[in-house]
């Protein structure tokens, strides 16, 4: 799984046809021929002794176990909801749960975080926020933890605004354009005029779905990841490629997927969740993408008209405890939710 991580000034990588072979190989090649040794340089020489097995003790070495292969070398997990741009919020919350410290750096080891997409749109700072994760992704890795994060459909959403702008698309009701839809659902001018090429490309290769210690984590509270694959690594294969075929009509169609919501909410709820779960794996799904108000039938307005919702404290487990909702609803005057895994009923 490739995850974006870094910050700083935007470096432009050159493609593969812009490589071209240094001259000092074909050099090398020349000096092998016959040409004499740099100095200091100590070739492999072919009449070292031989030796024999009599000649040697065997010593029995015991290996140890590779503490990222093992849940006890591994540090605790902890999932971040919807952001949506409030980067202030979003610092806070880390803080709050010791992730980083008081100068936004990782504070957190070899604790694991997993961001469940949508970083972006309707909130003030949806570039902050991907910059944050990047460069918490580096900070993370070389503390011996790590810092990952899902595709959301407003990473899609976002993508596709950029790349299609006003090209029309088939939406299933007419046509429509992933210009309108961006703007429609809360696009941020600020954030397209400070997108670059390294932002786009690690939104493009984010995974869509993962499974953590028996928690299988996405983003939709739908089904529709098993259009994609009966597999995890088939369903992130997919989607990669999908956005990387650059197809308008695609995109629009895998974003239309990711927008879908609501499966695991109502009677059928928990079967639509077995499904995924006896295909993928794991005993529960953590998600975002659907505000706790909304799964609660208590809010209307996700643009924020009914600010007078519940309060939100923390995860929603519903779904016969088989579902975790982790969209605390911060643009709704809600909660931006960061916690640590496993949750009780």
């Amino acid at each position: 799984m490739t995850q974006g991580a870094g910050q700083g000034p935007v470096v432009r990588t050159d493609t593969v046809r812009d490589f071209r072979v240094p001259a000092y190989v074909h050099q090398a090649g020349q000096e092998a021929s016959g040409a004499e040794e740099p100095e200091g340089y100590t070739p492999t020489q072919r009449d070292l002794p031989v030796i024999n097995r009599g000649d040697t003790v065997q010593v029995t070495v015991q290996v140890e176990e590779d503490p990222l292969q093992s849940d006890s070398g591994l540090g605790p997990l902890y999932v971040v909801g919807d952001v949506h741009g409030y980067l202030d919020e979003l610092i806070a919350a880390l803080r709050e749960q010791g992730l980083i410290d008081d100068e936004g750096a990782w504070a957190a080891g070899n604790a694991r975080l997993w961001f469940l997409g949508d970083f972006t749109d309707r909130g003030p700072d949806g570039i902050g926020v991907i910059d944050l994760v990047m460069r918490l992704s580096a900070e993370a890795a070389a503390a011996g933890g790590y810092c990952k994060a899902l595709m959301g459909n407003h990473e899609l959403l976002l993508l596709g605004a950029k790349r299609f702008g006003d090209t029309p698309v088939n939406s299933g009701a007419g046509t429509a354009t992933f210009q309108a839809a961006w703007l429609l659902n809360g696009g941020q001018k600020s954030d397209m005029d400070r997108l670059q090429d390294v932002h786009l490309q690690w939104m493009s290769r984010l995974d869509a779905i993962e499974l953590e210690d028996g928690h299988l984590l996405m983003h939709s509270d739908a089904t529709s990841y098993l259009d994609y694959g009966d597999s995890i690594e088939a369903v992130n294969d997919s989607i990669r490629e999908a956005l990387t075929r650059n197809d308008a009509d695609e995109c629009w169609d895998l974003f239309r997927k990711f927008t879908k919501r609501f499966a695991f909410r109502d009677e059928s709820g928990p079967e639509a969740v077995r499904e995924l779960l006896d295909t993928y794996g794991g005993t529960r799904v953590v998600h975002g993408h659907s505000p706790i108000p909304y799964l609660l039938g208590e809010v209307g307005s996700e643009e924020g008209e009914d600010s007078s919702g519940p309060q939100v404290e923390g995860p929603h487990v519903y779904a016969g405890g088989l579902a975790i909702a982790m969209d605390g609803g911060v643009t709704m005057a809600g909660k931006l939710l960061v916690c640590q895994l496993p949750l009780d009923n």
